[in-house]
């Protein structure tokens, strides 16, 4: 079954406005250091989504060696659910997920990798 015209101009559109959004800075290193590592001070956000982005890379594993989609579902709920509650808990601000999707999706294992190699403290 096609997709109708309708459905995929609107697809277009939101794909559109995503990219603008992510252009509000002009490069991906000064959306990180301006925007994301501001609204991600706290200690304990960043544990959470140090937690976050392991368990997503485990289950994404799990998913990729079996194929059972469950891990999927987990990778996607764990990655962004542990995220989000940190940023309601901890630092009381809204996620950059809500307003920059692709960076802010880069942006957490950017600080992951950076996490394990020691930049930011998280316990």
């Amino acid at each position: 079954m096609a997709a109708s015209p309708h459905l995929l101009e609107r697809i277009k559109e939101s794909f559109e406005l995503l990219t603008n959004m992510e252009n509000q800075y002009n490069t991906f290193d000064s959306f990180y250091k301006n925007y994301f590592l501001v609204g991600h001070q706290h200690k304990h956000t960043k544990l959470f989504h140090f937690l976050a982005i392991a368990l997503a890379i485990i289950f994404g594993v799990a998913f990729l060696l079996t194929l059972i989609f469950w891990f999927l579902a987990l990778a996607i709920l764990t990655g962004y659910g542990l995220s989000i509650i940190s940023h309601y808990l901890f630092e009381k601000n809204k996620p950059a997920t809500y307003e920059y999707p692709v960076y802010s999706f880069f942006s957490a294992f950017r600080m992951f990798f950076e996490t394990l190699i020691g930049r930011h403290k998280i316990l």
